[in-house]
Formats: C-alpha cells, structure tokens, sequence
C-alpha cells in the first residue's frame, strides 16, 4: 500500500488535494492564476507568475522548490496568444526557475477553464529525493 501525503485546502478541499506526495513523487493539481482573494490578473504573462506563485506555494508545503520539478503540463485558451507571447513567457518562467527549467513540458489548447477570465493552468509533478 503506498503511503500518501496530502496538501487538502482551498474551495474544493474535500474533492481533491493541492498536492499528493507517495514515495518520492509529488503530483500538483493544476494551479490557475488566482490570488488569496480570488482576484486574476489580465494577460497571459501575468496569469503565469500567478500560477507559478501558486505552485511554489504547494512545493513550500512539502519542502520542495522549483528545482524538484521533472514535468508540467500548460492548458492555455489560446494557443496564438502563448506563441505570439512565447519569449517573453519563458524568460518570465526562466526567472522564476532561476535557471532554464530542467523540465518535460507539454502545451494543451483547450477551450475553457474553470472560470472564464482564465488564460492558463499549470499542473506539475515534482521529484523529492527524501534520503
């Protein structure tokens, strides 16, 4: 039986955990660009420091940083909008990596988020080394 730790918080608490740790591996729900009061910024650019703000809050949470992330998955309601926006994007995600991110990542066009002010939602998996 695998051992599971669990991040549960926020509106959907009792649907789904944030983050859930078994063994070495931690996967991320998706996060999406919404502060502590529910407030989302505008572009696209903006969304993603918010998402990413988000993870390294769950990554806090279980001792990890953006260095133990292995793969992340972007959905995005506009794929244009990424590609016109690409290099500016990724030297925003380079900042936040504080390195060019060691990681998988795959692009998802889709037609609609959770809320429709959402521009993009970043799920992750992560890899803790818990010697």
């Amino acid at each position: 039986m695998v051992t599971k730790k669990l991040l549960r918080e926020g509106p959907y608490a009792d649907f789904f955990s944030q983050g859930v740790l078994a063994g070495n591996v931690l996967t991320l729900a998706g996060q999406i660009a919404t502060d502590e009061n529910g407030n989302v910024p505008d572009g696209i650019k903006d969304q993603m420091i918010s998402c990413y703000k988000n993870i390294q809050r769950i990554l806090d949470h279980f001792d990890a940083n953006m260095e133990n992330i292995i793969d992340e998955t972007w959905f995005v309601t506009d794929v244009d909008d990424v590609m016109d926006n690409v290099a500016e994007l990724f030297s925003e995600r380079e900042s936040i990596y504080g390195c060019k991110p060691e990681v998988s990542q795959t692009l998802v066009g889709t037609t609609a988020l959770v809320s429709p002010d959402l521009k993009i939602e970043i799920k992750c998996i992560a890899y803790l080394d818990t010697k």
